[in-house]
Order: structure tokens, then sequence, then C-alpha cells
């Protein structure tokens, strides 16, 4: 039996899981899935104060308090960076990392850092100040899948989950940048590629071939790969090949490079 920590991306909430929670647990396993603090039926608690911080607390709670030995830490898009500075905190605790369709933060980088467009971080600022404050980023609309990733295989009814459950972002989490002490560097990782929403393994495979020494990580035997013919948001359009691949992950499973 293995703890499967489920942590989602911007706007979303633990309610995102759902589908995926209840087949790990038809298999044996122990899903919990993570709502932050200001995100989905926690939103009511977002304050001034609300930054990455709270949200690596968050997990680094959920944690101790179920306590947990050998935990997948599952972080998709911005739950990555939480997922990271709670395994840091609590390497002790946690098995392996999933990074589900999701970039590779380092120390030092905030959320707004490692989006891949700078027009759309610029966008997404100005609308927290013009929209939300300037403590909050409000939900676009679905159809701005710049912000919201690709939806294919996303049936319409979790379309319309998704745009009534979104909830403002608060602008801390974004800004705040990730502290690791690199506890964690360690750890067994799995990247899972969503290839509608963007590259696949290929892409790693260009980078290795640079000799570029900046990659070589991505070769490393802890580290292996998985690919979902899918959108960004295979919890919602694939659950059940996503939770095969969870599970394949956590048993060292994936394809390895170099």
């Amino acid at each position: 039996m293995t703890a499967f920590v489920l942590v989602s991306g911007g706007y979303t909430g633990g309610w995102i899981w759902r589908e995926v929670a209840a087949l790990l647990r038809e298999r044996g396993h122990t899903p919990l899935p993570v709502t932050l603090t200001g995100m989905g039926d926690r939103r009511h608690l977002a304050g001034p104060d609300t930054d990455l911080e709270t949200h690596i607390e968050d997990i680094v709670q959920v944690l101790d308090h179920e306590d947990v030995r050998d935990a997948v830490l599952v972080g998709h898009c911005y739950g990555l960076l939480p997922v990271l500075g709670a395994a840091d905190r609590r390497v002790d605790r946690v098995g392996s990392l999933v990074y589900l369709d999701t970039g590779m933060p380092r120390d030092g980088d905030a959320g707004v850092d490692v989006m891949p467009d700078p027009a759309v971080r610029d966008r997404l600022l100005g609308r927290a100040t013009q929209c939300g404050g300037g403590r909050f980023l409000p939900p676009p609309p679905l159809e701005d899948e710049a912000v919201w990733g690709d939806l294919t295989g996303v049936a319409p009814a979790d379309r319309v989950r998704m745009e009534r459950l979104a909830a403002p972002q608060p602008l801390g989490t974004l800004t705040r940048p990730l502290r690791l002490t690199g506890a964690a560097a360690a750890l067994p990782s799995t990247g899972v590629f969503c290839t509608a929403n963007g590259p696949g393994i290929a892409v790693l495979e260009a980078l290795l071939a640079t000799g570029d020494p900046r990659y070589a990580v991505l070769a490393e035997p802890r580290v292996g790969y998985f690919e979902l013919e899918t959108g960004h948001y295979p919890m919602l359009s694939r659950p059940g090949e996503l939770t095969d691949v969870l599970i394949r992950a956590a048993a060292g499973e994936g394809r390895r490079l170099g």
C-alpha cells in the first residue's frame, strides 16, 4: 500500500482528483488529495500573507498528520512548487516525486519565473492588479488555454465543473521564490508528459544530445518518464491511465534516458 499525496495546479483543488483517488483506493492504496489554502473549498481561508510557503506548509501538515512514510508526492503544474518545498522539509516521509505535466523549478524560482511565455506572465500579473486588488489572480475563462493549458479529453460536464469551482490564486503563491536546501535532490523522480499539451520525451533526448551538462540530471538512473496522449488535465480526461502511471511510477518503472 502506497500513500499518494496529490497536489493540483492553479485555480483548482483536491476535488479535481476525485476519480483518480477512487481508483487508487480500489487498488489498495491511500490517496491524499490536497486542497491548498485559498483554493477549492478552502478559498475563504486566503489572506494577505498567503504565499508559496503557506502551500508548502499545507503539504507538510498532511505528511505529518497522516504519519506517512515513503509517500509519492504528485505535483501537477503549479502544484509541483509546493510539492518540492514539502519534500525538501520532510524528505524522511517521501519515497519519490512525480512531475505531472510541469516544468523543473529550481531553488530561487517563483511560479511566475517558470512560465514559458513572458507575455502570458505579464498578462497574468496585470490581471491581478486590475481585477484582483494586487493580491489575487482571478481565474480566466476556460477558453484561455494559454493559462489553463490544453483541455483535450476533458468532458463537457467536467469543463463546467472546472469553471464553477475555479478559485482565485493568491498572488503570493506565484511570486514568492521556492527555497530548497537540496535535501530531496536524490529522491527517485518520474516525469509524466501530456503530449496534447506540449512536447514529450523526444525533447529531453534532444537536450541530452547537445551534451550540455545542465541536462545530465535528465538521464540519471533515478529518473523515469511516461507519456500520456491527452491534454493538461489527465486526472479528468484519462483517470484510469493516470492511475496506472502513478502506481507504476511508485514501483520504479518508467522509461530511462541515456
